[in-house]
């Protein structure tokens, strides 16, 4: 593969038009409840524009994220930017994580030099990994897909070609959200490549019909239920007319950060505030790979992809879970064994949420520390 050097860098122009529409932004009226049930709430959005505008400092992040070593190179006619944080440990394990919806390489910004060089960090060398993070094609850095197709099986393959193109043929793979399923498709159509897996999200499997639930599957299902009613509209809109929806996240800014926070308000343990979980800035530069990349519509399309043509393969590599009690849907061992068929780790975590690295970076590295030192 052509690898080139990557660094990252919003011009000027840009951030001068997100803050001309900072400025110009058109606020809907107020809420009609005192709580997020009809959305996020104008007053915080309105205070999260003025922090974006005012307080916000992108060139001191920016210097942050090209703190990693980061490459671009193109697979099947996309580029595909990647961090590449090689260990000074000679015989660590190479180790892809995949990010997901609205997620982006900055969730794994706490656990990188963790990983890559334990010894800095509480650990020991053999728990050193090379840390391979791409952007996910159509997300933020990476190129967006010129034609339809691109769904989770053709980015695992992709990602496969990558870890194998860096000299990597056997290594570990570990995701949440829709790097979940891309980290289960690796484990699934790569098994002569792939050596282990480890997730923070599960596939939901099949729940035996002919028993009632025990008190563990009814939380389950609750928490499906609520995810069906309340909490699933992004996913039906992101299925099935993404193009629809680019036109209004790519226009204002104020949108765009909405559509993502309220996910970390909902999808983050938190006590009903998602700045208990995550701070203003590490949000907003979430927001901002999505906002300087126009990335809204063809990060939505992965749905529309996916839905349609997902068949998750059984997997029979080694297998580990991290259970965090805010996942939308909590996992349930036994629905997942039908597709995971050798679990040697299912760690229940004592807090934490969908978005793992993000939010518990030291479970997060205690629990993959512990799940690739089984199967080394």
């Amino acid at each position: 593969m052509d690898i080139q050097p990557y660094e990252i860098h919003v011009s000027d122009e840009t951030l001068d038009d997100l803050h001309e529409r900072l400025e110009r932004t058109r606020w809907p009226e107020k809420e009609l409840v005192e709580d997020w049930s009809q959305g996020i709430p104008l007053s915080y959005v309105q205070e999260m524009c003025g922090y974006w505008l005012h307080t916000y400092d992108w060139r001191d992040r920016e210097m942050q994220l090209n703190r990693f070593d980061q490459f671009v190179t193109t697979i099947d006619d996309c580029d595909i930017h990647f961090i590449h944080q090689r260990s000074p440990h000679e015989q660590a394990t190479p180790l892809i994580l995949s990010h997901g919806w609205p997620g982006s390489i900055v969730e794994f910004q706490k656990v990188i030099a963790p990983l890559s060089d334990p010894t800095s960090h509480g650990g020991n060398a053999e728990d050193a990994f090379h840390v391979v993070c791409p952007s996910l094609p159509g997300y933020g850095l990476s190129g967006k897909p010129a034609v339809a197709g691109w769904g989770v099986e053709k980015i695992a393959d992709v990602f496969a070609e990558l870890m194998i193109g860096l000299g990597y043929e056997r290594f570990g793979a570990q995701g949440g959200d829709w790097g979940s399923a891309i980290t289960t498709a690796l484990g699934g159509r790569h098994p002569d490549n792939c050596l282990g897996i480890h997730l923070n999200m599960v596939m939901r499997g099949k729940r035996p019909k002919d028993q009632p639930p025990t008190e563990e599957e009814t939380a389950a299902l609750e928490a499906a239920a609520y995810y069906r009613d309340w909490d699933s509209g992004y996913s039906t809109q992101q299925g099935t007319r993404p193009q629809t929806l680019g036109y209004g996240l790519s226009d204002s800014p104020a949108g765009q950060l909405a559509w993502i926070v309220e996910k970390f308000w909902s999808w983050t343990d938190n006590q009903g505030h998602p700045e208990d979980a995550l701070t203003r800035d590490e949000m907003l530069d979430n927001v901002m790979l999505y906002w300087a990349t126009c990335s809204a519509t063809s990060s939505a399309r992965l749905y529309w992809e996916s839905f349609k043509s997902l068949r998750p393969a059984q997997v029979h590599v080694p297998t580990g879970v991290a259970c965090f009690p805010k996942e939308i849907i909590p996992p349930v061992r036994s629905w997942s064994e039908g597709t995971y068929t050798d679990i040697r780790q299912w760690t229940k975590m004592p807090k934490g949420g969908h978005f793992a690295a993000f939010e518990q970076p030291e479970l997060f590295v205690e629990d993959v520390r512990s799940f690739f030192a089984q199967i080394r």
